[in-house]
């Protein structure tokens, strides 16, 4: 479907609402990075799962949000966020998991991949040269993977160049 909307433009979409999304990030630039997407996933049924901060509390008002542990590379907090993470990917049984990274998406992603959930990972806009940590863990578990900057194509072979999540002109997801 994400993929579908990169090679034929978000106006090709259709208006699916018995599709459920699940949108995972975490705070700060990666949140920033997701509400670019608003005019993809306003279509759907969604959810969000992220962790704790005044800017994902401020999305909760106006979306459903699931907070679950911050891993910060700790491993007692990451196995935590697993089985919050499977609890919340069980319960919300979405057709499509998207994520734009980082930490708090690789204990959903591991969930929904159990699972069968197709998964679309977006690599950051803040690596034109190299793939994050999120995105070395996330080749082996995404079904598609997104990268916004042309010389990342070496990095992502059967990933797909959609160009920058933050000009409308170049991005169509």
């Amino acid at each position: 479907m994400v993929v579908e909307a990169t090679r034929k433009g978000m106006n090709a979409m259709p208006t699916l609402t018995r599709n459920k999304l699940l949108l995972t990030c975490s705070a700060g630039g990666h949140l920033t990075e997701m509400r670019q997407l608003f005019p993809f996933y306003s279509h759907y049924n969604r959810c969000f799962v992220t962790f704790k901060r005044p800017d994902t509390e401020s999305l909760a008002t106006k979306e459903r949000v699931h907070f679950i542990e911050r891993p910060a590379r700790n491993p007692i907090s990451t196995i935590q966020s697993f089985f919050q993470a499977w609890r919340v990917v069980s319960k919300e049984k979405p057709s499509m998991v998207i994520s734009t990274g980082a930490d708090v998406t690789v204990p959903v992603c591991i969930a929904a991949k159990l699972q069968g959930i197709p998964i679309v990972f977006i690599e950051s806009f803040c690596r034109p040269y190299s793939k994050s940590w999120t995105g070395r863990i996330m080749q082996f578990l995404a079904n598609d993977i997104i990268y916004q900057w042309p010389q990342l194509k070496a990095a992502y072979p059967r990933g797909i160049y959609a160009g920058n999540i933050f000009t409308s002109e170049e991005v169509k997801v």
